[in-house]
């Protein structure tokens, strides 16, 4: 059989992308074992994430004992969406953080990064799913645990629930990423990024569902907030989990938002391939 040099390519294509998808798998291993490092600090941050998840809860239940079915969720989801918020925390990185990307911008390896044959921004990205899933089991399981057996939580509906809650959770860690990672990237352009992280902070805690659920927003304010990048993290997984969203419609909405961000990252990091200034040595 005679190859000619177009099946040479093609084949060495395969080769190429199958070596970057193993490597990408590695990196997504090498994030969950770097982070399993630190088990006190997990075991801490889901001792924390608990205390003040019981503290909201009573909380809401006070609320909502003065105003049952506000919002659109009897008292027992109004409790459960409390505790999944709290689980959401470590894996969607929701107080900022969790990239070295700007602290290697600072540092000038952020150069290196850059001329890798691997993406930064997928190679940020596997790593980046390696610590949401170490935190979901380390920080996110133990305060839900707790929750169930003093408040007694909802369960989702059905198998469909459970998958569409799945599905919504990893949707909402890319999102988180894709954020974050602009975020991050803009120590390419500003000296210290500190204000920009501190902007990203308050967004997303109010925002996100994180403070209250955005369907208690009023108005414009509510219609805006459940429009924006940062209800994909808490409002849609945590209304997928009670079976108050649409599908089809909660799963595309954060596609689209994970779609557009990972997009603009992709731009932000062919610029800063001529933007970047090195501080320090």
């Amino acid at each position: 059989m005679i190859t000619t040099r177009g099946d040479d390519r093609g084949s060495f294509r395969r080769r190429f992308r199958g070596g970057l998808i193993l490597l990408y798998l590695r990196i997504a291993w090498y994030g969950f074992r770097r982070h399993s490092a630190y088990r006190s600090a997990a075991f801490a941050g889901a001792f924390t994430n608990t205390v003040f998840g019981i503290l909201r809860a009573y909380v809401l239940i006070a609320l909502w004992n003065a105003r049952p079915g506000l919002a659109g969720y009897d008292l027992a989801d109004a409790v459960t969406f409390c505790f999944l918020s709290q689980a959401f925390i470590g894996p969607m990185q929701l107080f900022g953080g969790g990239l070295e990307l700007s602290g290697r911008v600072r540092s000038g390896d952020v150069a290196v990064d850059l001329v890798r044959p691997a993406s930064l921004q997928l190679w940020s990205l596997a790593d980046d799913v390696g610590r949401a899933a170490y935190l979901f089991l380390l920080r996110s399981l133990p305060p839900t645990a707790v929750g169930a057996a003093l408040f007694g939580l909802v369960p989702p509906s059905g198998p469909a629930a459970w998958l569409s809650f799945a599905a919504g959770l990893a949707l909402g860690v890319v999102v988180s990423f894709g954020w974050r990672y602009l975020v991050a990237l803009s120590a390419c352009w500003f000296v210290d990024d500190r204000g920009t992280q501190s902007l990203s902070l308050v967004l997303t805690f109010f925002f996100s569902g994180m403070v209250l659920p955005l369907n208690l927003f009023p108005g414009w304010l509510g219609d805006l907030a459940r429009t924006l990048p940062w209800s994909a993290m808490v409002q849609v997984p945590a209304d997928l989990y009670l079976g108050k969203r649409d599908i089809l419609d909660a799963l595309g909405f954060q596609a689209a938002w994970a779609v557009a961000l990972l997009a603009l990252g992709a731009l932000a990091t062919s610029a800063a391939r001529r933007k970047v200034v090195i501080q320090g040595g």
